[in-house]
């Protein structure tokens, strides 16, 4: 989506609000270049229902979207740029997360939405917060948001690390805050991509 004014889309995963991911991702969001759009979801307080796959039901359409998922829908497609902000629960995404992602599978199915398309190019970040010795714990939820990305031909950006077991943990993180500062600039001389 070249030369498109950049509008970041924050989905927030976590059970709960203001935890050591929304932190972190907060702290790299002030650091977004000027001009730069930005839109708040938390998914679990969306009333998001879980997702129902009809790919085999009928002529395997989707309907069209409404309430919560219409939000959720129109907020996706008007981003330039993803961020998941979800903490690492059990190697991966958060539930909220995850249904999110199901439904892109009936996003694709929409008739005349041309999401797969219009997906394409669109950039896709990650921030989460971990509580384990070894960042390497977060490979399974970069790989699921990376691949995810990439067979929408979206550009992977990759993820943004910090440490967090109890709240406020991330805020003594004084790595993760430095990579924050240039998280959301690629072409920063230190990027600040931690994986």
């Amino acid at each position: 989506m070249p030369d498109a004014p950049r509008s970041f889309l924050f989905l927030l995963g976590s059970a709960r609000t203001g935890g050591n991911t929304e932190a972190l991702a907060r702290a790299a969001a002030e650091h977004l270049e000027p001009g730069a759009a930005q839109r708040w979801i938390h998914l679990g307080e969306l009333g998001l229902p879980p997702f129902t796959d009809r790919r085999h039901t009928g002529d395997g359409t989707t309907p069209f979207a409404e309430g919560a998922e219409q939000v959720l829908q129109d907020a996706t497609l008007a981003a330039t740029d993803i961020v998941i902000a979800s903490p690492l629960y059990w190697y991966s995404v958060s539930g909220s997360v995850k249904n999110y992602l199901d439904y892109w599978s009936g996003w694709l199915r929409v008739p005349g939405l041309d999401f797969k398309a219009r997906m394409a190019g669109r950039r896709l970040w990650a921030v989460t917060a971990y509580a384990d010795d070894a960042p390497g714990v977060a490979d399974p939820l970069a790989g699921t948001l990376r691949l995810s990305g990439e067979y929408l031909k979206m550009e992977w950006q990759g993820v943004l690390l910090g440490y967090g077991s109890r709240p406020g943990d991330v805020e003594r993180d004084d790595r993760a805050h430095r990579a924050a500062k240039t998280f959301f600039n690629p072409e920063a001389e230190t990027p600040g991509v931690l994986y």
